[in-house]
């Protein structure tokens, strides 16, 4: 009996051991099954609930190079999400979701049209600032106007183009006009800042006030030509959740990809600046 009780002792004591020198590498299947399921639900309890579905994003049209690469790139990410990008001037994006478009994400080229949501109750919790503008002349190739200054828009027979008072750049281009002393006298004025690049692209125009970004991501289409008092009006994007969201999880994961570091990479690469 006694050297039985010695066989099996030995045994343990064998078995423990080499369980000990295999820990480091592989654990002690029966002593750690417990901890190795515990693990287990604690590594699922820290992952990162899958996206899904779909949303709409309303953004301003200055952003759409930038907004089509950023919902590109979340798209590829997160397989299974679908995002729909509406363009257009921040003011008639603020009549369509306040009519009731479905939109599930709000960015706008400037806070007042945002502030028009959020006071109207449309937005959920505070909007968040991702960008800055500022204006700049777009004129031809040729610039056959020979435009070298904000002044220069004022002068007899020069075609310029500018947004509507009400749309962002539009006010933008007020705010100068107020501080440089200068009346100007469009021969239009346009709904989206992508309209006035457009009639410069086209030859419908010697001039266009538009934003930096406009300009550079126009490439050749277009010369720039900076002027000083542009710092006068800088122009604060914000981003937010549309209250009437049906996927706010979506939504959510769709304006911290905007705001943060790959967001602000991509942003800043076509020309916007920090807020």
């Amino acid at each position: 009996m006694r050297t039985a009780r010695k066989h099996v002792t030995a045994l343990l004591v064998a078995g423990a051991v080499a369980c000990v020198l295999a820990a480091g590498l592989a654990g002690c299947a029966a002593g750690t099954a417990g901890t190795a399921s515990n693990s287990g639900a604690g590594a699922g309890a820290s992952e990162t609930p899958t996206l899904s579905g779909a949303i709409t994003v309303y953004a301003a049209a200055s952003l759409k190079s930038t907004f089509t690469k950023l919902a590109s790139d979340f798209e590829a990410k997160n397989p299974g999400t679908k995002i729909t990008l509406n363009f257009a001037g921040s003011s008639d994006l603020v009549t369509q979701i306040t009519q009731g478009a479905p939109a599930d994400v709000f960015a706008s080229a400037d806070t007042k049209n945002m502030a028009k949501l959020t006071d109207a109750k449309l937005i959920d919790g505070a909007p968040a600032d991702f960008a800055t503008n500022v204006l700049e002349i777009a004129v031809p190739p040729s610039n056959p106007a020979s435009i070298s200054s904000f002044a220069d828009l004022a002068k007899p027979g020069v075609k310029v183009v500018v947004c509507a008072p009400q749309v962002p750049c539009g006010a933008a281009a007020e705010t100068v006009e107020k501080a440089t002393g200068t009346t100007l006298a469009p021969v239009s004025e346009e709904s989206s800042v992508t309209d006035v690049l457009g009639k410069v692209i086209s030859g419908e125009a010697d001039a266009g006030l538009v934003y930096v970004t406009d300009v550079k991501n126009a490439g050749d289409k277009v010369k720039g030509i900076p002027f000083a008092e542009a710092d006068q009006a800088v122009n604060t994007y914000p981003i937010a959740s549309v209250g009437t969201s049906k996927n706010k999880e979506l939504a959510a994961a769709f304006i911290a990809a905007v705001t943060g570091s790959e967001g602000k990479t991509v942003l800043s690469d076509a020309g916007f600046g920090t807020p």
